[in-house]
């Protein structure tokens, strides 16, 4: 890639008078060495999977093997139907879109990690309800897709997408900032605008652990998937509107990177602290495993 910063990105841009999108795809087809119209549509395929995890969301029976999730984007939808969420109808779609996905994820179905399975719902749900309320034809939303690949490489690049290495601000905050980003774009907004967005996101997502109770990718990831849709479109709309963010995005990475890695291991996907280590949190794993995680460390040390 010719780029290793979101600032390059934007300078790029800005000198070849392309897109995001367009450099990112570019760009691609020189590392795959494959054709243009393969690469895109390879990615359209991926936007398919998505949309239909939202549908599936919607539609299905989601509950996972756990017991602990599923049926929630249903819950939220119906309630979108019943009245005026404090949302809006807008956002408040985005939302249960990403809990359908990430519901999907969850029941073992079939989705896209953008950039990662715990953090899958934020782009479908943030991308769906876009289209469908701007009316965006399927190749436009694609567009937004290599836009968002190529924020999320610099991510990936300069800080973290996992969160066992950086918390959850490495899987759902990087999710929502690539969200939030290539939306900006999607919606006419300039290559600075999407940077800028992209740091207002992160900013707003910094310290965010990784606590998954029992383990699993469920709770409390599903529903931070649902809030993380309606954050990206927060930041996306300060970026148009002209809000910029002070801290350059590219140091707000740099920040998120001394962040993580100076979070206790116990928040960083091991449920050994936060929520997983709640009462509740306890007596599930307690119900799921047959017994706690403490229970379990003890009879590996006496296993030693």
């Amino acid at each position: 890639m010719r780029f290793s910063s979101l600032n390059q990105i934007a300078e790029l841009c800005r000198n070849e008078n392309v897109t995001i999108a367009s450099l990112m795809l570019k760009e691609q087809v020189k590392e795959t060495g494959r054709s243009e119209k393969q690469t895109f549509d390879q990615m359209a395929d991926y936007y398919g999977v998505m949309k239909e995890a939202v549908r599936k969301g919607l539609t299905d029976n989601t509950v996972s093997r756990s017991g602990l999730t599923g049926g929630d984007a249903q819950r939220v939808q119906s309630y979108i139907g019943s009245g005026v969420p404090s949302l809006g109808v807008e956002a408040c779609t985005a939302m249960a879109y990403a809990l359908s996905v990430s519901e999907v994820n969850a029941s073992m179905g079939r989705i896209i990690a953008t950039p990662t399975a715990g953090s899958c719902g934020i782009i479908p749900g943030v991308f769906v309800s876009a289209q469908e309320r701007f009316g965006f034809e399927d190749d436009h939303m694609v567009n937004g897709l290599f836009a968002a690949g190529a924020i999320g490489y610099v991510i990936a690049n300069n800080s973290f997408v996992s969160g066992a290495e950086g918390g959850c601000q490495a899987e759902v905050g990087s999710a929502i900032g690539m969200a939030a980003g290539a939306l900006t774009e999607l919606r006419g907004g300039s290559p600075e605008q999407a940077v800028h967005a992209v740091g207002l996101a992160l900013k707003n997502s910094l310290g965010l652990i990784c606590d998954p109770v029992g383990g699993l990718v469920e709770v409390p990831c599903i529903v931070r998937n649902g809030f993380g849709a309606v954050t990206a479109l927060a930041a996306s709309d300060m970026a148009l509107a002209g809000v910029r963010s002070v801290i350059p995005s590219d140091e707000v990475i740099q920040v998120m990177l001394e962040v993580g890695s100076e979070m206790p291991e116990k928040h960083r996907e091991t449920a050994k602290g936060g929520l997983a280590r709640t009462p509740t949190g306890k007596q599930i794993m307690r119900r799921l495993y047959g017994k706690s995680h403490e229970e379990n460390q003890k009879s590996e040390g006496s296993n030693a």
